[in-house]
């Protein structure tokens, strides 16, 4: 007997390819997709709008994955971070970060990552494999569930998740394929029914697939640039080394985007090191013709790397010759950290 198919791998309309295989019309498959996403279903014979024979035959020959029993970890800001065990015995991690008027769930597209970036605690793991589609989304399933089941008076924020970030374990656009299939389900009203303008995909500049991300969805793109110089990239950011720092800002400058869209650039200030009123003023001017917004990050310092964080005066005089030359900065505050799920915190020991 073959293996079971994970139907929590498939698009709708690879579903629909699924269900007129097996000699059934494509209405079915608009018919699981709306029940594959609702919580509290397990079992096909909850789908009680299919007839008991398709019910059966589902059960013999698919399957519907999702993930229990989470490590959980609270921190004093509220921010929760989930630990998943994947069927291979490795672990992921997911960050839920709420807000009064939102939940922005940080999710992995890897186990592990192969970027290498030296501030960054995910890259002293090293790259294991690639996550599916499945696994993609049933961190979003797994952290709605967990909402539903809290008493509504201790939330913080709503009941459900609004916002999903692609800045967890792993580098997303090296996992394409299965990040385009996920925000396929994402987005999908039958599925998870996540507004595309509430997604971000983050990644350091995979300069080739980013053309692909653009023409393929119209989610949000954060580019994690963090230097403006090839020097000082490159010894941050191996992959500076392959796609340099001019050849990435020029994909930007070309990526298919709607009107009034801009790209984030994320820019983490390492004391010392890229934080100086010059790094300031050339990032300003190299930024110049590309539609953009900028994300300032504190460097969340780590006992096994290197790193410090500027002052607080360092980092607001940055941000002032970038706002003087008329571009939207935000400093981002770091959430979690008192559990390690802050940006570039997320490692596990698991390999």
């Amino acid at each position: 007997m073959s293996e079971k198919i994970d139907l929590k791998n498939f698009t709708e309309d690879a579903l629909i390819s699924y269900v007129e295989s097996i000699g059934q019309s494509k209405f079915r498959a608009k018919q699981i997709m709306g029940w594959l996403y609702r919580p509290g279903i397990n079992s096909f014979a909850q789908m009680t709008d299919l007839a008991k024979v398709f019910r059966v035959h589902l059960d013999e020959h698919a399957y519907m994955s999702s993930f229990s029993d989470p490590i959980i970890e609270k921190a004093s800001d509220g921010c929760v971070k989930f630990g998943f065990r994947l069927f291979d015995g490795h672990l992921i991690e997911s960050v839920l970060i709420p807000e009064e008027d939102r939940n922005t769930l940080c999710i992995s597209s890897q186990v592990g990552c192969a970027m290498g970036c030296t501030f960054c605690l995910t890259g002293t793991m090293g790259f294991i494999r690639n996550l599916s589609v499945a696994e993609i989304v049933n961190q979003v399933c797994a952290v709605r569930d967990y909402l539903l089941s809290q008493p509504r008076e201790e939330l913080i924020g709503p009941d459900r998740v609004t916002n999903v970030v692609y800045m967890g374990m792993g580098e997303p656009l090296n996992n394409l394929d299965n990040v385009i299939d996920s925000l396929e389900i994402l987005t999908n009203q039958k599925g998870l029914d996540v507004a595309a303008r509430k997604i971000t995909v983050s990644t350091c500049g995979i300069v080739h697939k980013l053309n692909e991300l653009g023409e393929k969805s119209t989610v949000n793109l954060a580019i994690s640039l963090h230097a403006i110089t090839d020097t000082v990239r490159s010894s941050l950011m191996p992959v500076n080394k392959r796609y340099g720092v001019e050849e990435l800002l020029e994909a930007c400058r070309t990526y298919p985007m709607q009107k009034r869209k801009r790209i984030m650039f994320e820019y983490t200030l390492l004391k010392g090191i890229n934080d100086s009123d010059m790094d300031a003023r050339m990032l300003a001017r190299k930024l110049r013709d590309i539609p953009c917004k900028i994300n300032l990050l504190s460097y969340n310092e780590c006992p096994d790397l290197p790193y410090k964080s500027p002052d607080k005066k360092r980092i607001l005089e940055f941000q002032k010759i970038l706002l003087d030359a008329n571009y939207s900065v935000f400093i981002r505050s770091s959430r979690g950290t008192d559990i390690s799920a802050a940006c570039g915190q997320l490692a596990t020991g698991t390999k």
